[in-house]
Order: structure tokens, then sequence, then C-alpha cells
């Protein structure tokens, strides 16, 4: 096949997709999923009106004037059971439920004591300030109605999202099955346990974990990380053991240009797999190929070099399991470039970069000088990654370019702080 460019490597991945079916699944084991219902809110937030602060509840229909003097009547703390107020002062703890027929609630610290009875309970205080009807209350709903919408399909639910289902009390929501996701990494000279020394001509696997971690970090369901030698036919086994396994995609790292042991291609084909491309118009991650097994999962064979891993599960991988979550494309989001670039025409350039804000509150994307595909450190103290488009030509400091979290699914972070 052809070169192609990236923005067509794209539709042909993502034009048989569709979404992954829904599954029921505990809020309390959500976080990272995508919804397939809305949420609706069957209690209202709050579900009573209640105190904003210790203090003391009041019925002031018309303003309370300062120095006022009033009976307290009672004591109401957060979890006590509605009760009626015939006039006075009720004391009030933050949280409480306002007693039926007060309407206000002046802060402790805004009241002098005047007289407690036997046992310190207060019984007369004087008013410091006016106090006005609605004061230091929160009434019922004006978080969230009863009934309103609350999440809404295709939504991701994180931690503040968790924090609102559980105030709502809401138990079970409606999700996307996580992707399952099989890895191969191919390579003789791959050294997977960090225990043991390395031999001649061998280096630590360091492909394998990256996509496990950025893969789980996404919502997907990793079912194996597998390595194998320069040979077809343990790339072949590993391929059958991840469709046994039940894989909805396949990445393998390595085996997939040009070269003697690059089998990847020729293995794919003795599983009458379809070829939806081979090499992409990006750096780095020139020779990706994408193929699709007859009645069975994608397969995306990534560049072996760990920046067209990271470049290639970000840009290809990424989209991919968003399609598979029912998603649309991801947000574009711009920096300044804060050093000038030159990039090479016809390719679409994947450049890891830190970001700074400058004394005008401008984000500034500073592009890494060390871009070369085997570097890792550089990657390791990036924050984002910049994009400059096949015809983005000569990019002067200043210019504006598109810029990417670092990985699959997270944040962006900026000087190397979320």
């Amino acid at each position: 096949m052809t070169l192609i460019s990236y923005r067509e490597a794209i539709d042909r991945l993502l034009a048989p997709l569709t979404a992954l079916p829904p599954q029921s699944c505990a809020v309390a084991d959500a976080l990272g999923r995508i919804l397939t219902q809305p949420v609706s809110s069957s209690v209202a937030l709050p579900s009573f009106d209640h105190a904003a602060m210790d203090g003391y509840a009041l019925h002031a229909p018309e303003p309370l004037e300062p120095g006022s003097e009033h009976l307290v009547h009672g004591s109401q703390a957060a979890g006590d059971e509605a009760r009626a107020a015939h006039g006075g002062a009720w004391e009030i703890m933050t949280g409480a439920r306002l007693p039926a027929g007060l309407d206000s609630v002046v802060a402790v610290e805004r009241t002098e004591l005047l007289e407690t009875l036997p046992d310190g309970t207060p019984r007369r205080i004087r008013l410091r300030d006016e106090v006005r009807e609605g004061q230091n209350v929160r009434y019922a709903g004006t978080d969230m109605a009863l009934g309103a919408r609350v999440l809404a399909v295709g939504e991701r639910i994180e931690a503040p999202q968790i924090m609102l289902l559980a105030a709502l009390g809401v138990a079970r929501v409606e999700v996307v099955r996580r992707p399952r996701v099989a890895i191969i990494c191919t390579g003789k000279e791959l050294q997977t346990d960090p225990l043991q020394p390395l031999g001649d001509g061998q280096i630590y696997s360091s492909n394998g974990p990256y996509l496990v971690a950025a893969l789980r970090r996404a919502g997907a369901d990793v079912l194996s990380c597998e390595t194998v030698d320069d040979t077809a036919v343990t790339y072949g086994h590993a391929l059958q053991r991840a469709v046994a396994a039940g894989a909805d995609l396949v990445i393998s790292t390595g085996a997939v240009s040009m070269g003697r042991y690059d089998f990847v291609p020729d293995a794919l084909r003795q599983f009458n797999a379809q070829l939806l491309f081979h090499k992409v118009a990006m750096r780095p991650g020139k020779p990706l190929l994408a193929a699709r097994l007859p009645e069975g999962p994608m397969i995306l064979a990534l560049p072996g070099t760990p920046m067209a891993v990271a470049a290639g599960s970000r840009f290809v991988v990424a989209p991919v399991l968003r399609a598979l979550a029912g998603q649309g494309c991801e947000p574009v989001m711009h920096a300044a470039l804060a050093t000038a670039q030159s990039p090479k025409p016809g390719l679409r350039h994947f450049l890891h970069a830190t970001l700074q804000l400058d004394g005008t509150g401008r984000l500034q994307a500073h592009v890494n000088r060390q871009q070369q595909p085997f570097r890792i450190q550089p990657f390791a103290e990036s924050d984002a990654w910049v994009v400059l488009g096949e015809d983005a030509g000569d990019c002067p400091a200043g210019s504006p370019v598109e810029i990417a979290s670092l990985e699959l699914a997270s944040p962006l972070r900026i000087g190397n702080a979320w």
C-alpha cells in the first residue's frame, strides 16, 4: 500500500467501528467509564432547606434589627428529624434541617449570648447585625432540582461525577463495556524481567509497560501483554491467543517496517487480514499498519521505537478507543509556539513539548529540542504534544498551534504540574 495522510488513515480506521455494547456498572466502579444512558435526579439536592453555618435559626419575614433579643426554644443538629418552631430562635448546626416556621440563620459569631440554661444550653441571644429572610439558608433543589438531567449520554465519569452521583443516591449506571485490548511486543532483544541482568545485545522492554499503563488509564481492559521473538510463527501464536481471549483490538510493536525481520505484514496475510493501510504520512510512526481479521479484532501494528509507540497510541489508538466508547472527535486545544519550527512538508508532526504560562497568562508550548524517536527522557519530562499539520510550513515563535494531552486520556499539565 502507498503512503496515506493521517486524516485518511483515521477515517479508514473509524468508518467500520461502532460503540461497544452497554453494561450495568456500580457507581463505585465507574471511574473512567462512558455513559450510554442519561442520568436524571430522583431526589432534590439539597433534599431539604438547611443551615449554611453554625448559628441560630430565626423567623424574619421582616428584617430583624441589630440589638434585638430572642429566646432560644430548641436545638437542631445535622441528622435530626424535621421539627416545627413557633417563633423565637433555635440553635442550629451546619447542614441541619431548618425547623418549620423559620426562614433565616444568623452566624453564631454575629450574636451575643445573654443567658444559658444550667447545662450550658443557650437560652437568650442578642443580634449584632440585621437578619433577613433567606440569610445563610441553603434551599432544597438549589444544586440539583428533582427530575433534572444530571449527566448525558457519552459523558466520561470522573471523580467529580462520582461525587454528584453518590450525593443523589445513584447506585448503578449504564456504561459502555470496556474495550478489550491485547498487546504483542516483538523483538528477541527485549528483556521483560527488570530483575534480570541484560544479556549481550539486550534492552529492557519499555513499550509493553507503557502501553499497559496508558491503555488502562484510558479505560481499556488489557487482556495480555506478550513479548515474542522475531518470527512470524510466535507472532501468529500470540495473535491467535488474543483472538481466543475476545480482544476487540490488538496492538503490536515492532517488525512493521521494511527490514528482513519486519514480518508483521506477511504474517497478517496468512490470517487473511484485511489491510486498511500501511505507512502513514506522520512523524514519528510512519510505518504504522492497520488491519482487520475476518470476524475478528482490529490490529494496529506500531513501529518499535518508543516515540513511535507513544505517538501512535496517542493519535491513532486513542481515536479508536473513543469510537468504541461511542464518543465523538476529541476537542482541539491550542497554544502559542514558543520555539520556531520548520517541519518537513507532507508529514504530520507530533512533537512533545513543555507548557508554560507567560506574563499575560497565555499558554506557551516549548517544543523539546531532542525529538529523536529513541529518546524517552525528554518525553517523560514533557507536558503535552504539539501537532503540526502536513502543510504547516515554517512556524515562527508566537504561531498558534494545536496541542494535545501527553497520554491517551489524561488532562493537560503545565510545567509538570497537573
